[in-house]
């Protein structure tokens, strides 16, 4: 049964909160430094200075992201009738947060939060609370865990996968490399929804770019495995879906209209985006 009424299914009092290196960078703290926020290492800061020097329009392209889950969700909600959410690779909640744009429109929208960083876990009761009517959830566990993320109780508490499920994957897949094989995670996530589900996806390309420019060598010699993938390696995520218009476009020009002008360039945010339908 799907919990609701200020629910917010956060950590197990018996779960082993892990460790936290501030030794070592990662890219969801990464990111928060990139955008001004607080909660982060040096070790964050001085991998996010580097991958600035290599892709000086790297904060543009972030805050494209996030512009772009805003646009993503509210269509979702407002156009499509969405009321559930699976959103893998949250980073730290920066306000809006997605549900508040999912419970803006739909005030009973559920939505189940995951990531891999332990930082993330410690904001994720705070910041994370649901309106009275939905229902919020956080489960610590990588991408790559597909089974994991499926069998966690709190996804059942929240989602009900007999209906339709946004599976939201922004700002992630380029941390997942092929070794790792995120074709196939993404299959097994959305074969676990019903027809009707939706994947929003996102996805840095080194398409746009000038040579010698992007930031893939900077994460990897912090530890973080990076990869960019072109046009046709993206497109592979989709297979299978109906595309909503517009389609497969650079990140800035997806249903952008009402953004404030002037826009980004394709070149300055670097990344794909599309909004697939499960039929």
């Amino acid at each position: 049964m799907v919990a609701m009424a200020w629910d917010f299914h956060g950590i197990d009092p018996g779960e082993e909160l892990p460790d936290i290196d501030t030794s070592v960078a990662h890219s969801a703290r990464i990111y928060d430094y990139v955008l001004g926020g607080k909660d982060n290492f040096e070790a964050d800061r001085r991998a996010a200075e580097a991958a600035i020097k290599a892709n000086p329009t790297m904060a543009v392209a972030m805050r494209e992201n996030r512009a772009l889950m805003r646009r993503m969700t509210a269509y979702l909600a407002r156009e499509a009738g969405i009321r559930q959410y699976l959103d893998i690779g949250t980073g730290l909640p920066t306000s809006p947060n997605m549900h508040e744009v999912a419970q803006a429109e739909r005030p009973d929208s559920r939505i189940v939060y995951v990531d891999n960083d332990p930082i993330v876990l410690t904001h994720a009761r705070a910041l994370l609370t649901s309106n009275p009517e939905g229902s919020t959830a956080y489960i610590h566990a990588d991408l790559r865990q597909p089974e994991r993320i499926l069998a966690d109780p709190r996804l059942a508490q929240t989602l009900d996968l007999s209906e339709p499920v946004a599976l939201m994957l922004f700002g992630v897949l380029h941390f997942i490399p092929d070794e790792d094989d995120p074709y196939t995670v993404v299959a097994r996530l959305l074969t676990a929804l019903p027809s009707g589900s939706y994947l929003a996806i996102q996805h840095p390309t080194r398409d746009f770019y000038a040579e010698g420019v992007g930031g893939e060598r900077s994460y990897r010699n912090a530890g973080i495995p990076f990869q960019y993938r072109t046009r046709a390696e993206f497109e592979r995520f989709l297979t299978g879906l109906e595309l909503v218009p517009p389609g497969l476009v650079p990140m800035v020009d997806w249903r952008a209209d009402e953004e404030p002008a002037p826009r980004p360039s394709a070149t300055e945010a670097g990344a794909y985006a599309a909004l697939g339908r499960k039929p």
